[in-house]
């Protein structure tokens, strides 16, 4: 595909965009808009701006997936519902809607994972890019080809250049060329890749081996981990060794570190 994918006819039903299976701690969260290689309407980001906010307070989800229906994982922004757009507030408010999402998922309390294969073009990139760990089929090709229509990926570019370096991050953009799996994994865009029959288990090993932890310790990471992202050096570590000594006086790091001594597994409270 050479850009974000223009839409085959909507599925009907809103509730459908989205399907979402829950277990042991692991919240599947599966785009499902095949027929259109999953591309990012506004019923399907506001499905999952919501499902998102709900997983962020619900105390048994602990870890979750995100993947998509069909030939592919997500083509990126709906070109039809795009160009059906007339004004500029009207795109205007499209664009915000995308940008809350990717930080819904950044600022979500609970562990992000895509589970990615076929195709993760422009938005779909930039939603690979936005999670926290990233899983793909050997077979996955990862691009941000806005330039091959006029159209820089500028949303995109934003989350992918804080993944992979600079050099790989402007040669994807500026050529529109995509990136095969093993190079996604060279360059930082993703954590593994597998063949297709290993991918569920690829998430799955990471889903599980991370729903085990305590999801106050988890909480507390991952948002000192962003923010740290943002601070020159001083700055970072002495916010990281604040936040490192509240958590050192918290439940489950007291219960932690006793199970460790005491040769048990630890029983989380989650605070």
């Amino acid at each position: 595909m050479t850009a974000e994918a223009s839409a085959a006819p909507e599925i009907k039903d809103d509730a459908m965009l989205l399907r979402q299976d829950r277990g042991d701690g692991i919240v599947h969260l599966t785009l499902n808009r095949p027929e259109a290689f999953n591309s990012l309407s506004s019923g399907l980001m506001c499905l999952l701006q919501d499902e998102l906010d709900v997983i962020a307070d619900d105390a048994a989800a602990r870890v979750v997936i995100i993947e998509g229906a069909g030939r592919g994982f997500c083509a990126g922004h709906d070109l039809k519902e795009i160009t059906a757009l007339k004004t500029v507030e009207a795109r205007q408010a499209l664009m915000a809607q995308c940008c809350k999402l990717m930080l819904a998922v950044v600022h979500c309390p609970k562990p992000v994972i895509a589970k990615v294969h076929g195709v993760a073009s422009a938005a779909g990139c930039q939603l690979v890019a936005s999670c926290d760990l990233a899983v793909a089929d050997d077979t996955t090709r990862f691009a941000t080809p806005g330039v091959n229509i006029g159209l820089f990926c500028h949303t995109p570019m934003v989350a992918l250049g804080r993944n992979v370096g600079r050099k790989h991050a402007m040669e994807m953009l500026l050529t529109g060329e995509a990136m095969d799996a093993p190079d996604a994994y060279r360059f930082g865009l993703i954590n593994r890749h597998v063949p297709g029959a290993e991918l569920d288990r690829a998430a799955m090993h990471f889903a599980q081996l991370i729903a085990k932890k305590s999801s106050y310790t988890l909480r507390v990471g991952k948002e000192a981990f962003y923010r740290q992202l943002n601070l020159e050096l001083e700055e970072a570590y002495a916010m990281a060794s604040d936040v490192m000594v509240q958590n050192m006086m918290a439940e489950d790091a007291q219960e932690g570190i006793a199970a460790f001594v005491e040769k048990r597994e630890p029983v989380w409270r989650d605070r």
